[in-house]
């Protein structure tokens, strides 16, 4: 189980804010945009020659963005496991978006998967598994931000550079892409199997 299960941690900002960045609990369009934005500078381009799966979707706003952008993948599959988002994002973006937990189904094959956020209110063996089934799942990498330190909390995750060092070992995995120091406690990364073939 989560650290917070999802039906608590974001029904009430859900009913509070509506669609609304808020009710994914990001302080602001703003920082929720600027990890976009670390996210799409990981990517191939041009990414029309890409499919993308983006686990953890919300309300559908990073396609949205991309949309925004004129850069839309080949294809796009949203998956969140709180069923408020995943039919609004199914509305919003008008894209295959599945409900259901990362942590416990098969996935479907992609080029990339991303993720902005999600992993924020997991344990660290969940987050651990979520980029396991992720990166399994990818057939070039997997990118995604988390909380960045070693600062212990009661609700939030933290990855620090042992635990990203651990996780790389324990999936004979590589980095392509590192950032952080955009946001305070933030950090981008991209990592893909040592055997997969960079098409970047």
């Amino acid at each position: 189980m989560p650290r917070i299960p999802h039906e608590y941690f974001y029904k009430a900002a859900f009913e509070k804010y509506g669609v609304d960045p808020k009710a994914l609990c990001w302080n602001d369009a703003s920082s929720q945009r600027l990890r976009f934005e670390i996210l799409l500078e990981a990517l191939p381009k041009p990414l029309d020659g890409y499919s993308i799966v983006d686990a953890g979707c919300g309300l559908g706003d990073f396609y949205l963005f991309l949309q925004e952008k004129g850069m839309l993948p080949k294809c796009y599959i949203g998956i969140d496991s709180f069923e408020a988002f995943a039919a609004v994002a199914k509305r919003r973006t008008k894209q295959k978006i599945v409900c259901a937990d990362v942590l416990h189904v098969a996935l479907p094959k992609a080029d990339y998967y991303v993720c902005s956020g999600a992993l924020n209110t997991l344990t660290a063996f969940e987050s651990l598994l979520f980029i396991k089934q992720c990166l399994d799942a990818s057939s070039q990498g997997f990118i995604f931000n988390f909380l960045y330190g070693k600062k212990k909390s009661e609700t939030y995750n933290y990855f620090d550079d042992a635990l990203i060092e651990t996780m790389l070992e324990s999936f004979d995995a590589e980095l392509f892409f590192s950032k952080k120091g955009y946001m305070q406690n933030d950090m981008t990364i991209g990592v893909r199997k040592r055997c997969a073939q960079s098409l970047v």
